[in-house]
């Protein structure tokens, strides 16, 4: 039985990655019935030519230069939100009066439509500046809230019995409050990396900085390119997807590594 384990994980693996292209399929099969029942490719263009378009930009080195630039501005702002959403949630956690000054500007965040914030940063930033902001902007409350949560949800018996022991504080940290709040940065990050994506691009359509993806949308949309619209769509999403697998096999790496040393050190 020993021997047939690394055969039962091949076929296990390979029975995912065929769900996974069954339930790819069904969706581009959906999306092929649609164009069919349209037939007009101005409002929706077929699968083939959407492909097509894409190979063919991919070819393009302003395609690549977009997607970098795009990706640049996506991980600055997701970058601030934890620069500043971490400590601030922290203190907030640990401190009434810090949760109850913030927790009125997050909420606020929260209520405010994204337009209204693209535009009057419009107003007061430089427009290769602004999607970094909307993005940090609407990635800070994910990060600020998760935070509080991760805190708040620590044992406080473990805290009690680390006081009683005089434990040092940066010890406390490490050993008591990161895995408390792991799991919920985890979240707030793969969250994150979704939604930056989303509003990033949103707000180069508006700002029409040079270079993005955004920038591209709204020129295939002007010229009524929807088979380039649709290409530059797809790969939006193909980015966000790619950058949430490669942060889940990241996190769970560490994760395993982590928990493996652990077990080292008890034994």
């Amino acid at each position: 039985m020993e021997g047939n384990y690394p055969m039962m994980n091949f076929i296990t693996k390979n029975k995912n990655w065929l769900k996974k292209i069954l339930i790819f399929s069904f969706w581009i099969c959906i999306w092929q019935w649609l164009y069919d029942r349209v037939g007009r490719d101005i409002y929706i263009s077929s699968p083939f030519h959407v492909l097509k378009t894409l190979v063919q930009l991919w070819k393009i080195p302003d395609f690549w230069k977009s997607v970098l630039f795009s990706a640049y501005r996506v991980l600055c702002g997701i970058f601030l939100s934890f620069l500043f959403g971490i400590p601030l949630g922290f203190f907030s956690a640990v401190n009434k009066w810090i949760y109850e000054l913030f927790h009125p500007f997050v909420v606020a965040i929260k209520s405010t439509p994204v337009m209204s914030f693209i535009i009057l940063a419009l107003v007061w930033l430089k427009s290769s500046n602004v999607p970094i902001f909307i993005c940090f902007l609407m990635c800070f409350p994910i990060i600020w809230t998760n935070m509080v949560q991760g805190i708040k949800s620590t044992d406080q018996k473990l805290l009690e019995m680390a006081n009683v022991y005089r434990v040092g504080y940066s010890e406390i940290l490490r050993r008591i409050y990161l895995p408390s709040v792991r799991p919920y940065l985890a979240a707030a990050c793969a969250t994150s990396l979704g939604l930056g994506w989303k509003v990033c691009v949103a707000a180069e359509v508006l700002s029409l900085p040079q270079n993005a993806i955004g920038t591209k949308l709204y020129n295939a949309k002007a010229y009524l390119n929807s088979e380039e619209l649709f290409a530059w769509t797809f790969t939006v999403i193909i980015l966000s997807l790619l950058l949430e697998t490669i942060f889940s096999k990241w996190f769970h790496f560490k994760k395993n590594a982590s928990e493996n040393r652990m077990g080292n050190k008890i034994s």
